[in-house]
């Protein structure tokens, strides 16, 4: 089932709680609402916590995965997300400044794309607060280019090993 080709992995995040009482409370309204732009989630990560990068200045990131059940093709699905991020008042500009809602497209079944939509997601499998929320929805789901498992990436992702669940 985590890899079918009906589910794809969302990778959540936020450092900024925008018009929300917290993070964790627009991230959970982000969840909320994936339904309504024809993402079903199936299932949810815990949050998890992580020092901003590359400026651990910033305020902390909360993290999490979803495995989401769709039939949008993935350029669709990347126009629902930013549709999302949008309504929650994610402002696009310096890269990896704070922002209110991050989501990522990190796999769409077993599909594998390069250019403008990269698929799987380039930079996931190094990072812990995609790999660690994933592995403990999915252990076994399985890179769509490498092979190796949601486990196995979490044990050797590099980038924000800080990371735990809330």
């Amino acid at each position: 089932m985590p890899n079918s080709n009906q589910l794809a992995v969302i990778a959540f995040g936020g450092n900024l709680r925008g018009a929300h009482a917290s993070v964790a409370d627009a991230l959970q309204a982000a969840l909320e609402r994936m339904a309504g732009v024809g993402l079903e989630p199936v299932r949810v990560s815990r949050w998890w916590r992580s020092a901003a990068w590359p400026d651990p200045h910033d305020p902390p990131f909360l993290n999490g995965v979803a495995l989401v059940r769709t039939k949008l093709s993935p350029p669709e699905v990347m126009a629902a997300l930013h549709g999302l991020e949008e309504a929650f008042g994610r402002v696009r500009g310096q890269a990896n400044a704070p922002r209110t809602l991050d989501l990522d497209l990190i796999a769409h079944g077993r599909t594998v794309l390069e250019g403008p939509l990269t698929l799987p997601h380039p930079r996931a499998a190094d990072r812990y607060f995609v790999m660690g929320p994933l592995a403990e929805i999915a252990p076994q789901w399985r890179h769509p280019v490498s092979g190796k498992s949601a486990g196995e990436l979490a044990r050797t992702a590099a980038v924000g090993r800080d990371a735990a669940p809330q």
